[in-house]
């Protein structure tokens, strides 16, 4: 018997059984208009820091400017992410634009990787040859900008920063507030000693943070396009719960991957014991799946396991579904010959594909884009 199941076969349940629906729209609606007041707001300041940096031929006081115009960038790209992503699956497109957010969040780790180096280069310049620095213009304009960026960072922090989209834009802005208050007190050493070199140091000291934050966001996106586990979600601990259900005689092609921020999903390839229900037991494996590990959108085969395979289980060792009493501990998987290979169809289109095998010592969970 061959049941192929998933827990929500639409785009539209999927959201219901997250508890998204109306409630995700209006969420969505409201982290719109945070990201617009935000972005008024570095806009208006962005065009004044500019003027006031090159008057004051501050270094600090530019690269804010340019890292201004970049958070204002991001936050366009997080808003167009965040419209296109709310569109429906359609054409070959079976989960949707559900990861232009996660593009958006890559291109923002870019950029802050770009202006990190660029202004790690731009500041080692300037220790060498440390231009003159008008440090009241300086200090006047950190402070305004440390006010700006803290409410531009309290709107962002309303927003719902589990999506990576919304995080990329608001790391942008946090960076941006402490690259003022580095800005401000360079300018005040500057003012008050006339150490000059304190701006390129307060500048050197923002790269460094614009690198750290834009490492971050390129490894977490990168994560998501190369089909990882969800960080927090270990497959073999899935898969040997999976395979200790009652009943169940074998898991293999298991795979966990994550489609967007906050969509895990998962698919696997069940065997059961002759005379089981096999419904029962993809209900216990979805169960269990979305109560212990919030994945909520599965894709289970499940099949009756040949007596071959019950046999293997029962002799050889280090095999994975055998935790049980009636079960062999610890057997090994069965050979290729033995192993099903079949495959299950989401209503997304996604295949099961051969995958990790539940239990088997230092596995690793394929996941496949059903897009």
């Amino acid at each position: 018997m061959n049941i192929r199941s998933h827990v929500v076969p639409t785009d539209a349940q999927h959201k219901h059984g997250h508890g998204h629906g109306h409630g995700h729209a209006v969420r969505t609606d409201a982290d719109k208009r945070l990201l617009g007041g935000a972005l008024a707001l570095i806009v208006a300041f962005m065009a004044v820091e500019v003027v006031i940096g090159l008057i004051a031929r501050s270094l600090a006081l530019v690269s804010d400017a340019g890292h201004m115009l970049t958070d204002a960038i991001a936050i366009v790209f997080a808003l167009i992410a965040m419209r296109i992503s709310a569109r429906p699956p359609q054409g070959g497109f079976t989960y949707g634009l559900k990861r232009a957010e996660i593009i958006s969040a890559q291109i923002n780790g870019i950029t802050l990787l770009l202006l990190g180096a660029y202004f790690v280069a731009e500041g080692v310049r300037r220790l060498v040859v440390p231009p003159q620095v008008e440090g009241a213009y300086v200090v006047a304009t950190g402070l305004a900008g440390i006010i700006v960026n803290l409410a531009a960072t309290w709107l962002l922090n309303r927003a719902d920063r589990t999506s990576l989209n919304v995080e990329g834009a608001f790391q942008h802005i946090l960076n941006d507030l402490y690259a003022f208050i580095a800005t401000t007190v360079a300018g005040a050493v500057v003012w008050l000693t006339g150490w000059g070199r304190a701006d390129a140091v307060a500048a050197l000291v923002v790269a460094a943070l614009m690198l750290k934050a834009g490492w971050a966001l390129v490894r977490d996106s990168g994560r998501i396009f190369m089909e990882a586990a969800p960080t927090g979600l270990n497959p073999t601990e899935i898969g040997r719960k999976t395979a200790a259900l009652e009943h169940v005689a074998e898991v293999h092609d298991l795979h966990i991957w994550e489609v967007t921020s906050g969509y895990p999903a998962m698919s696997a390839h069940i065997l059961v014991a002759p005379g089981a229900d096999c419904h029962t037991v993809r209900q216990a494996a979805e169960r269990l799946a979305h109560d212990e590990w919030g994945i909520g959108h599965t894709t289970l085969q499940v099949d009756h396991a040949a007596p071959e395979v019950l046999a293997l289980g029962r002799t050889k060792p280090g095999h994975c579904a055998g935790p049980r009493s009636d079960r062999t501990a610890d057997a090994d998987p069965p050979s290729a010959a033995a192993e099903p290979g079949g495959t299950a169809d989401s209503g997304h289109g996604h295949p099961t594909g051969h995958g990790h095998h539940a239990g088997t010592a230092g596995g690793a969970a394929h996941g496949e884009d059903g897009g």
